[in-house]
């Protein structure tokens, strides 16, 4: 069963290395080509994630240099890798080929300069979130503590977003913010978050949140992020699917998928610990689901709505 996970932040952590750890198999990454062909991921997004520790005139080239790893560590040195730039590029896949595209996870490092995300779009960029924790140019991020919403240049930016078919991530943002975007947004999607009734972390969706998304055509791909799951203890993979359990019971079955969190997290789920693990989550999944809702889950429920062209079918 093929997976498509909305979230790793292998980027970050090569662009740290300077470079010195493969892709291919290196045993420091969560997420590696040898993990991901273990684990039947098929498609894996990779975040462009800039540490607000970097100086703002030094964002956008730390941006360019973790896109830089992706396209000669990534996508050079692994033949049956392929970018994917395009949601029709998702329908071309080959037999044996993994796809990877990329995603923004914060503006900060386009500053209010519109062109940077011009350039970053035509690089292949799919998917933006305006903020990571931290409030920017654009909006409030979950863990300011003033919960602002979208700025006027946060709204050109999804107005932009909206015009190229891009998502809009709503992983991070205040709960304002995420208001303010459900108003205007086209293709919202929340990249990798739980259900803060499960699980009452603030950088979890209320019902509220997850119904609205719901409503609107978007989707809720779940995080494997102990501390987003399980609000003491050690959390399992029977933890994490009650968050999917959750979803399910507000309407959203056919709109929740997959985005791990791999790389970013340092605390793991128990038997889910690299992307190689993603067999465990399907077969307790088949569990309780049947085959079609777990394919849904999996790969199928994103598929359905990437925005433009409607894809019905796996990838070859």
């Amino acid at each position: 069963m093929n997976i498509i996970d909305l979230h790793c932040d292998v980027l970050a952590k090569m662009n740290h290395a300077k470079g010195n750890l493969s892709f291919t198999d290196s045993k420091d990454l969560d997420v590696t080509y040898e993990k991901l062909k273990q684990g039947g991921v098929r498609i894996q997004a990779f975040a462009i994630f800039i540490s607000p520790s970097i100086k703002t005139d030094q964002q956008f080239q730390a941006a360019l240099d973790q896109i830089h790893y992706f396209y000669t560590e990534v996508i050079g040195k692994n033949p049956n890798m392929k970018a994917l730039k395009t949601w029709a590029d998702f329908d071309q896949l080959q037999e044996g080929q993994i796809g990877a595209f990329l995603t923004l996870e914060g503006v900060d490092c386009i500053g209010n300069d519109m062109n940077k995300l011009s350039i970053l779009r035509e690089l292949g960029v799919l998917s933006v979130g305006l903020t990571w924790n931290n409030a920017n140019l654009a909006a409030d991020g979950v863990e300011e503590e003033r919960g602002a919403g979208l700025t006027t240049f946060g709204k050109e930016i999804i107005t932009f977003c909206n015009q190229f078919k891009i998502l809009t991530d709503v992983s991070h943002l205040s709960e304002k913010a995420f208001w303010d975007v459900m108003e205007i947004a086209h293709y919202p999607i929340a990249s990798h978050s739980n259900s803060k009734t499960i699980c009452n972390h603030r950088r979890n969706l209320t019902d509220e949140q997850a119904t609205h998304l719901f409503n609107s055509n978007g989707m809720v791909h779940v995080v494997y992020y102990p501390p987003f799951v399980i609000e003491e203890g050690s959390a399992s993979v029977s933890n994490l699917i009650t968050h999917i359990d959750h979803f399910c019971s507000l309407g959203g079955s056919s709109q929740i998928g997959l985005g791990s969190d791999f790389d970013g997290i340092t605390d793991k789920i128990t038997g889910l610990e690299d992307a190689s693990m993603h067999p465990v989550l399907l077969n307790e999944l088949l569990k309780k689901y049947s085959e079609d809702e777990v394919k849904g889950f999996a790969y199928k429920n994103f598929l359905d709505h990437c925005p433009g062209t409607r894809l019905t079918h796996s990838p070859a």
